[in-house]
């Protein structure tokens, strides 16, 4: 690494991570201070290029004004160049004074900015200068070629080389000339070996009326001519080798991009702040040229891209500990990190990251692309390998000044939230399935993770997007985490248990609310008929029967969620909390989980039917004596 060091310019630290010790591996260790770079036995920019051979992990590169290489882990250094700057001595003079000089090692120019060896050919080196000079290697360093495109002006920065993943002879450039007051993107492309160069930021845009700074060009390993593009104030791209360009508008904020890299189907980028940025997914903009084509030739309303393969990963058991409206906390990293929670664009769950960095999605990222805004709802499907459905989405209707007074009263839907807008849109399936019906107003089981539905095991699964009378089908597959060792048997086996729990919880739910359905309606015919002795005598013994019943299957006491550590569980929240012991880690289930499900299962059951005796015997007889009154009977 680059780091401020003892030893004069181009310090070079090799970090031993086992140690924790830094051995300075300098080209030459010798002390400049107070001097100029004329001084100097070789010149060092404040950051120089530092690589090691894509053919050889044990061959190390490095650059000052010379080209530089160690086998030996920085041990020794061999030179394999000439000066490859125009090593003008009016610019190697110290500035400053008079009081000082500028010789901290920032000032140095006439340096190699940036350095490649082929990643098709050994012994290929590209070499671009802070002076605005391009050298290529064909031989390992014995001959040098100055191959300057002839458009890039003198004493222009180039910031970075390019190799071609697609092809040896083409090669990128982005410089700049910011330092001298020209503030025009620089762009070059050749396919043969720089023996010619064609400029591609012909096209590219401004950005609030300003032109853009060109700090670093990459070209996307798995889709040939898909350019990235890193400027002063954010990222670009091309879909057509250069011939037209669009800026990246996301929640990337303004901020000079210095480096970026392509990791799988992820972009990494690197600000001038030394953050990291990561855009999730790039499928969309690596299939966007076919659906450009796409929707010109059959005018489709709709495409959906079939989604990258997804890792199933777990997190710790205490990420998800704590939920709920305010401030949260995460201990699974080590130190309490401080969240909150709320609800995304389309009503989607969120969560906001206060004190630490967002992690990626947790789930299979969808994209598709609308031709328009669809004037009605639009759907998405999720189903399993044997085309059973899992989940539903909608998007919301568009308004209309009728259906917006006619929808006022209505219940919103919870899985309302697909995005409808022209353009691309994207959407993260969480690997859920349905959850269990909830209890309104239990407070030991709000916000509850365990309460959610199981997660999808590993496999195949198929997606259906419904546009009008379009229907589009995708296939995406999950994968178990690559660090876990663990059978599909295991993981079908913990889903399956997973969703046993669910589905009792479920049923357990369904028969607190139709137990409290039949009290509420109970409580209003008691009022009703206060005075006939004989009917609210039959209700109120109904009625104590069924708050016995939900004594043992709720905690109806509790006045505020943290009131688990002071009032019993019962039978709905140990079922629940099962749910975190099936489901802490990618594995089979204990057998003692197994055990607790039975036993508990066994107990609700009991309690449930109790409630249909009641239901079956004593509402039965209690109706057809209101019904002998002429009243209007309990509805169950």
């Amino acid at each position: 690494a680059v780091g401020s060091s003892p030893g004069g310019g181009g310090a070079l630290q090799r970090y031993d991570h086992r140690t924790k010790q830094i051995r300075l591996v300098t080209v030459w260790p010798e002390m400049y201070t107070g001097l100029g770079a004329e001084s100097m036995k070789y010149r060092f920019p404040w950051t120089f290029p530092i690589l090691f051979s894509p053919h050889d992990s044990g061959v190390l590169y490095t650059c000052g004004n010379h080209v530089f290489r160690s086998t030996d882990e920085g041990e020794s250094w061999e030179t394999i160049s000439p000066d490859l700057t125009r090593n003008d001595p009016t610019k190697l003079v110290p500035s400053g004074g008079p009081l000082t000089l500028d010789t901290s090692g920032a000032e140095h120019y006439c340096t190699i900015a940036s350095f490649i060896e082929s990643q098709h050919e050994v012994g290929v080196f590209w070499s671009g200068s802070d002076d605005g000079l391009l050298h290529l290697s064909r031989d390992g360093g014995a001959n040098w070629t100055d191959v300057t495109p002839d458009e890039l002006p003198e004493w222009s920065f180039i910031t970075a080389i390019e190799q071609s993943p697609h092809d040896a002879a083409t090669v990128y450039v982005s410089a700049t000339r910011l330092k001298l007051d020209d503030y025009q993107p620089y762009l070059f492309k050749t396919t043969d070996y720089g023996q010619s160069w064609q400029r591609i930021d012909g096209s590219f845009p401004t950005y609030q009326d300003r032109t853009q700074i060109t700090r670093v060009i990459r070209e996307d390993p798995a889709a040939q001519g898909l350019l990235y593009v890193g400027t002063e104030t954010g990222l670009y791209f091309s879909l057509d080798d250069g011939a037209s360009w669009q800026r990246m508008e996301s929640n990337l904020p303004i901020a000079p991009i210095y480096d970026l890299k392509v990791k799988k189907d992820d972009l990494v980028v690197g600000t001038h702040g030394r953050a990291f940025w990561i855009l999730d997914d790039l499928t969309p903009l690596r299939q966007a040229a076919h659906v450009a084509g796409d929707l010109r030739t059959r005018h489709a309303q709709a495409v959906l891209f079939p989604p990258r393969e997804t890792e199933r990963l777990t997190l710790g058991w205490s990420v998800n500990m704590f939920r709920g409206p305010g401030k949260n906390y995460m201990m699974g990293l080590g130190s309490a990190i401080t969240f909150t929670e709320g609800k995304g664009e389309h009503g989607e769950q969120r969560r906001i990251m206060l004190d630490a960095g967002e992690n990626p999605p947790q789930g299979v990222i969808i994209y598709y692309w609308l031709n328009e805004a669809p004037t009605a709802s639009i759907t998405l499907a999720l189903l399993d390998s044997e085309n059973n459905e899992i989940k539903r989405f909608t998007s919301k209707p568009a308004d209309t000044t009728a259906d917006a007074k006619s929808n006022d009263k209505k219940e919103e839907d919870p899985n309302a939230i697909l995005p409808a807008k022209e353009g691309l849109n994207r959407f993260i399936w969480d690997m859920r399935y349905p959850e269990a019906t909830s209890v309104p107003g239990d407070l030991t089981t709000e916000n509850s993770i365990a309460a959610t539905g199981p997660r999808a095991a590993t496999g195949d699964y198929v997606l259906q997007l419904t546009v009008g009378d379009t229907i589009q089908t995708e296939c995406f597959r999950i994968s178990a985490d690559p660090r876990v060792h663990v059978s599909q048997e295991a993981l079908d086996a913990q889903f399956q248990l997973w969703k046993q729990i669910r589905d009792k919880v479920d049923e357990t739910h369904q028969g607190i609310n139709k137990l409290r359905k039949i009290r509420k309606q109970l409580d209003i015919w008691s009022e009703q008929a206060a005075d006939n002795e004989q009917f609210t005598a039959a209700a109120n013994a109904i009625k104590e029967k069924l708050t016995a019943i939900e004594d043992h299957l709720i905690q109806t006491k509790a006045a505020s969620a943290g009131d688990r550590l002071r009032m019993p569980s019962k039978l709905n929240t140990k079922l629940i909390n099962l749910i975190s012991i099936v489901a802490a880690a990618d594995a089979r289930p204990t057998k003692q989980a197994y055990d607790v499900y039975g036993h508990l299962s066994g107990q609700i059951d009991e309690q449930l039917a109790l409630l249909d005796g009641v239901i079956g015997d004593d509402l039965a007889a209690f109706n057809d004596l209101v019904l002998a009154a002429k009243v209007t009977p309990v509805n169950v």
